[in-house]
């Protein structure tokens, strides 16, 4: 088991990304705390752990990541629970502000930063200071997004707030290297959870399975795979990065092979080569 005795923490475990990034951790051996704000979806996920015979390696602490006090208390629990940590994993989320720039409350813009920037500050500063005073190293891991790498991937606050985790993941990751604490992001595309199905999960499966070029719906397991890979020893020399799960969306861009079949990806007709206002006329032929 990839994860035998570590201790992980992973806030918004509750549901989503982060439960299945718990059952997956826990699969692998290690012990891990959930922090969520939702208390009855916290108990619900101990209690389907337990049930799998996953009691002795579980914990669940309410838990508002904007709140530095929660956070401190968070970390105290589980060093006295588990008696250390290894892996922080900073996934909690929110939707946060939608509408107009124009319309967006400055109450609004904080709440969304609070949850989305703050909180992943805050998790990475206690972790820093846990993992610093054991001088094991350790990995912390960051929830970011594709909204965070272009200007409309997501509404507006949420995609600058994930662009800030993702500048916060590089520069912690080169002021934590020399204590061999690797930091690092995920950016997850279209993903199917309680999150971001609305209440109707078989039309957003429908929706996201032709939202990129892979063929099917983002899942929670396969951020957790991404996550059990930078929290394991196969990723001792990744620091800094933010990695990026989407089904190959952000790759696709402007999906020149989905708007235009006739001119361009595997359906065309033609290839060679076209070169502008060089004077010299395109290579084109048909095939």
């Amino acid at each position: 088991m990839r994860l035998a005795n570590r201790v992980a923490i992973i806030t918004g475990g509750a549901s989503g990304m982060g439960l299945a990034s718990v059952n997956r951790f826990l699969e692998e051996g290690a012990s891990v705390v959930i922090a969520d704000f939702n208390e009855d979806t916290g108990q619900a996920a101990i209690a389907a752990a337990a049930a799998n015979g996953f009691a002795d390696q579980i914990a669940f602490v309410r838990t508002d990541v904007a709140n530095e006090a929660d956070i401190a208390k968070l970390i105290d629990h589980t060093l006295h629970k588990f008696g250390k940590l290894d892996i922080m994993f900073n996934n909690a989320g929110v939707g946060g502000a939608i509408g107009p720039l124009t319309e967006t409350t400055v109450e609004s813009w904080d709440y969304t930063f609070d949850v989305l920037a703050k909180g992943v500050f805050l998790g990475i500063k206690h972790a820093a200071i846990a993992m610093r005073a054991a001088g094991n190293g350790g990995s912390i891991i960051n929830t970011a997004s594709i909204a965070g790498l272009s200007g409309d991937a997501g509404p507006l606050v949420y995609s600058a707030a994930k662009a800030a985790v993702i500048s916060l993941t590089r520069s912690s990751a080169v002021e934590l290297a020399a204590d061999k604490i690797k930091v690092n992001a995920i950016c997850p595309g279209f993903i199917v959870t309680p999150l971001a199905d609305g209440g109707r999960p078989e039309a957003t499966k429908a929706n996201f399975a032709k939202s990129q070029p892979w063929p099917d719906y983002g899942r929670g397991e396969h951020i957790a795979g991404a996550a059990m890979f930078l929290a394991s020893d196969d990723s001792e020399f990744v620091t800094g990065e933010e990695i990026v799960v989407d089904g190959g969306l952000t790759a696709a861009g402007p999906e020149l092979s989905r708007k235009f079949p006739k001119t361009s990806g595997r359906n065309s007709h033609v290839a060679g080569v076209t070169k502008g206002s060089t004077g010299e006329p395109p290579e084109i032929k048909r095939f």
